[in-house]
């Protein structure tokens, strides 16, 4: 089988043995995967002398099950995420806690995002929001994009910006979303917006050793309010704003409970449901069922198709921070 890796900050195709299946695991052979540019752009940067597998996110057919999979059947459409089981390859091994079984009106290529879904969900039960809660998601990529759409469909007062017309114009179609690409226009929105002014929490979602949204978002935020980390940003925030509002910095870790613990992923041991209620297996099943619902639009997102030849062009496309294509989907024969 063929998998996609970068290597010495390059993108190679390479081949590999096709795997075999292992008790609580599923061999799936892929239909999507979907490109998480913020994440892959940056292991490609640090690929000098190693070779790191890409991606995350995917949907396939199961091929084969495990001894001890229960709820699954070879040719159920399934959702998985979270490396290194899941990535840009043919075939995936991966262990049944980090998969969603995908009903039959929903698009592989949208139930290809459940990854970066289960991701954006996260996020928002990180900040702890209450119904009728204001919130600004700053940085519009593919995962602040999720965010805004989620946090909208949870009845939350969003407020979306980026610096790109672009990519905010992404959300035009959710009118309830207000939208800027103005920093001085969304500080007056949130002071005149009543309530003693400003937003419960602010959802950092972009990108950027060194930025100004750290700062900047103190100055958005209500007394007692949270900025959640969400993007790869340096949490360089002042302690005279933190204080004067005794803010809450806090950062979201990936898709949820789970993430990184050998023991849920390696070994496929779930999380008693009545002390862990949003694992990322389930936070990624909540996606799915957005999705199945209609409670989100994923589809002006997943329009690009490419094939594993055309990845290195793929790759330099998604570079572009203002473009409004946001990601790619790769297509398995």
């Amino acid at each position: 089988m063929k998998k996609i890796v970068a290597k010495n900050q390059d993108i190679e195709v390479i081949s590999e043995v096709k795997p075999n299946v292992k008790p609580s695991y599923l061999l799936i052979k892929t239909l999507y995967t979907a490109i998480s540019p913020g994440t892959e752009l940056t292991l490609i940067n640090v690929s000098e002398n190693r070779q790191i597998d890409l991606g995350y996110s995917g949907v396939g057919v199961v091929e084969e099950c495990g001894e001890e999979v229960d709820g699954y059947n070879v040719g159920d459409l399934v959702a998985c995420y979270g490396a290194p089981y899941v990535k840009h390859s043919e075939y995936l091994l991966v262990p049944k806690t980090l998969c969603c079984k995908v009903p039959g009106n929903v698009d592989p290529k949208e139930a290809a995002l459940g990854g970066i879904g289960a991701i954006a969900i996260h996020a928002l039960r990180i900040a702890r929001l209450q119904f009728g809660e204001r919130i600004v998601v700053a940085g519009l990529g593919i995962i602040g994009q999720l965010v805004a759409q989620i946090a909208h469909a949870a009845a939350y007062d969003v407020y979306a910006y980026d610096l790109s017309p672009e990519r905010t114009s992404l959300l035009n179609s959710i009118p309830s979303i207000r939208l800027y690409t103005n920093m001085e226009d969304l500080s007056r929105s949130l002071t005149a917006a009543g309530d003693y002014g400003g937003a419960d929490a602010v959802l950092l979602c972009a990108g950027g050793k060194h930025s100004i949204l750290t700062q900047q978002s103190l100055k958005w935020v209500r007394d007692k309010g949270k900025v959640v980390i969400v993007g790869d940003i340096e949490p360089d925030f002042p302690r005279s704003d933190m204080f004067a509002k005794e803010a809450e910095i806090l950062i979201s870790r990936a898709g949820g409970p789970g993430r990184y613990d050998l023991s849920y992923e390696r070994d496929a041991v779930d999380y008693p449901y009545g002390f862990v209620r949003w694992t990322e297996g389930r936070n990624l099943g909540e996606y799915i069922r957005l999705l199945s619902e209609k409670k989100i639009n994923v589809r002006p997102y997943v329009g690009e198709e490419v094939k594993m030849e055309e990845i290195k062009t793929a790759f330099q496309s998604l570079a572009d921070k203002s473009s409004s294509v946001l990601t790619k989907v790769i297509r398995y024969s």
